[in-house]
């Protein structure tokens, strides 16, 4: 059972709510919650508007300025080979790198930040459905079954991982099962919708959204170099990438990182991760269900993401090729599909550069230690489980 103990006695391991909200960014695509207490709830005095726009503006700069950098005509912006030109450093994690820095020197309002996490928000989902355009089942079948099989089966080494891990460091069991989620899902949105489940407190959440971020965003920057040093293909880093970062933006900022075509693997790999959280739920829900002593309503109906269904619609429209060509008099054409897959991409950018705004990296220093070390560890187990299933399998 787990100790409970006040919070103001674990102050060192906790993070105040200006810091939550920071970690809290890095997801950023859409709401959770999906379960609630039955019965009458305090009523929250509803916080004031602001205008979103000063946040917007300001990611707008920051994803102007990382595609400057990213077209920066020397190495390592631009590299020359037998291939042609490759621009291996991605705007979009530029975007996110320079929008921490700019939070981190800079003390941003709070019209910024609540302009920033707005413009997230917004953009995020309509990048994973344009993404939708850019893949087909003739990229799906390049995985296929095994894909699914290295998800499901580091999925569940994530969990245990986790578990076991923060067993020995001494990590509060319902902070366990939220980093195993987080870690074995999609990062914060799985915390969310896991918490209430379990009964997690404050300080539950606290700690496994804090490693969850810190370990998620080193993971998306290094994840392309391990994958390039670790000899994979697109294909292969493709279905890495999508089965162990965290979050959809970090899968996906990451995988275009590394290639076009291993950025649409490791979307199409990712969604699927952040598919099975709607079974991973159902299974809590009713494991919980006999240990909770009030009583809880479970939307079933909104587990599944609305920019998933928009993201499988483009996927099946490009498939059997209802996307239509422009094609102009003097012979030029164009693909829609094309078309939207850059607009993908400059969204993509916009949206991390949002969410860098919103991510203090002082704040990093104050998760606790045993809950980061349990998520790290966690996740390079994950990385070599699925690593050597991919090795096995593709």
């Amino acid at each position: 059972m787990e100790r409970v103990r006040p919070l103001h006695t674990i102050t060192e391991n906790a993070l105040s709510p200006e810091a939550l909200q920071s970690l809290g960014s890095m997801e950023g695509a859409y709401d959770r919650p999906f379960v609630e207490k039955i019965g009458p709830q305090p009523v929250a005095k509803p916080a004031p508007k602001t205008s979103p726009w000063p946040g917007w503006l300001s990611a707008i700069a920051v994803a102007l300025v990382a595609y400057a950098i990213h077209y920066l005509p020397f190495p390592p912006f631009r590299v020359a080979g037998e291939g042609g030109v490759r621009r291996p450093v991605s705007a979009a994690i530029l975007a996110m790198f320079l929008g921490a820095i700019v939070d981190t020197v800079i003390p941003l309002s709070k019209t910024v930040l609540e302009g920033a996490k707005h413009a997230a928000r917004r953009t995020i989902p309509i990048t994973i459905v344009l993404t939708g355009a850019s893949l087909s089942f003739a990229n799906a079948r390049t995985a296929g079954l095994r894909a699914c099989l290295i998800v499901a089966a580091t999925m569940t080494v994530a969990m245990a991982a986790a578990w076991a891990l923060g067993k020995m460091f001494g990590v509060f069991p319902r902070t366990r099962v939220l980093i195993g989620a987080g870690t074995a899902i999609c990062g914060n949105s799985a915390i969310v919708a896991v918490a209430p489940l379990i009964d997690a407190e404050d300080r539950n959440i606290m700690l496994s959204m804090g490693a969850i971020n810190v370990v998620g965003l080193v993971l998306m920057f290094v994840s392309p170099l391990l994958g390039a040093a670790l000899g994979l293909n697109d294909e292969g880093y493709g279905v890495w990438a999508g089965s162990t970062l965290h979050a959809v933006p970090q899968a996906v900022a990451a995988g275009f990182a590394f290639s076009q075509k291993a950025g649409g693997l490791a979307t199409l790999v990712k969604l699927v991760r952040v598919a099975l959280l709607a079974p991973l739920l159902v299974a809590l829900a009713f494991a919980y269900a006999r240990s909770r002593k009030d009583k809880i309503a479970v939307h079933y109906g909104r587990l599944v993401p609305p920019f998933l269904w928009g993201f499988f619609a483009l996927f099946l429209l490009n498939s059997f090729g209802f996307l239509p060509a422009l094609q102009f008099q003097n012979g030029y054409r164009i693909a829609s599909a094309d078309v939207l897959e850059q607009a993908g991409t400059m969204l993509l950018t916009l949206a991390m550069a949002a969410m860098g705004l919103e991510v203090n990296l002082r704040t990093f220093v104050k998760v606790g230690g045993a809950s980061l070390a349990a998520a790290a560890v966690a996740s390079l187990v994950a990385c070599a489980a699925s690593w050597a299933l991919i090795r096995g399998l593709l």
